[in-house]
């Protein structure tokens, strides 16, 4: 197994999906370590960044961009049954994750970004996805919005929430991924408190408000790791 690349600082993680100029920028203002997933090293030297690591099986990086990088800045995993999305999330460490390139036009590939995030889900992790910001729900989440911010509440499992501040209160609700979501809800304007009984419930907003999100996901409590079996 490779050392971990760790970092005191947020990481911006690039793959190989839709991927502005703009969201790349808002990342990495926020997480300055820059590393890439496979064929998201391609895209951020087209923006005119250079990853400081590039993850994966390599077979999507270009020959041109492989020849310019060093041993140490390539990390090749060669597992096939993890993305990778994962393969790079097993390889970084940091207080949190900005991951963009990581949706766009293949829906299989979106899905399985979001099955990663659930997977994932004790550590900090927001995805930008140049339209809006994910993160898996904490225990209790904390922010001010103004009226009308649309929040929307997808369950990826069973799980129960409760919230001030919604136009539409999810109190009492169990949400299923089959069964009840809560997409499409709105703030009432101010202090908004979402709470869930397990790393189960993605939240999703405007990426207008990374400056609100970000802030109070790194001051919500982690999840715990899970109990490992003996």
């Amino acid at each position: 197994m490779s050392a971990r690349y760790a970092k005191h600082q947020g990481i911006t993680l690039a793959g190989a999906g839709e991927l502005r100029a703009d969201t790349l920028t808002r990342a990495l203002r926020h997480a300055p370590h820059l590393v890439a997933a496979d064929g998201g090293a391609d895209q951020v030297v087209a923006l005119g960044h250079r990853p400081d690591l590039v993850v994966g099986d390599l077979d999507s990086v270009s020959d041109a961009l492989l020849q310019t990088l060093t041993p140490q800045q390539l990390r090749p995993v060669h597992t096939q049954d993890d993305t990778d999305f994962d393969k790079a999330l097993d390889l970084i460490d940091a207080p949190f994750i900005l991951a963009t390139g990581f949706s766009g036009a293949r829906l299989d590939h979106t899905l399985a970004s979001m099955n990663t995030l659930v997977r994932h889900g004790t550590r900090k992790i927001l995805v930008d996805t140049g339209h809006d910001l994910c993160c898996v729900l904490p225990p209790a989440l904390s922010l001010s919005l103004p009226p009308g911010t649309r929040v929307s509440l997808f369950p990826m499992g069973r799980v129960a929430c409760t919230s001030t501040g919604l136009q539409w209160p999810v109190d009492g609700l169990q949400f299923d991924p089959a069964g009840k979501i809560g997409t499409s809800n709105t703030a009432k304007g101010g202090p908004v408190r979402l709470t869930a009984d397990a790393p189960l419930m993605l939240l999703l907003l405007p990426v207008e408000f990374m400056d609100a999100v970000l802030p109070a996901l790194l001051s919500a409590r982690s999840w715990p790791p899970p109990v490992r079996a003996r």
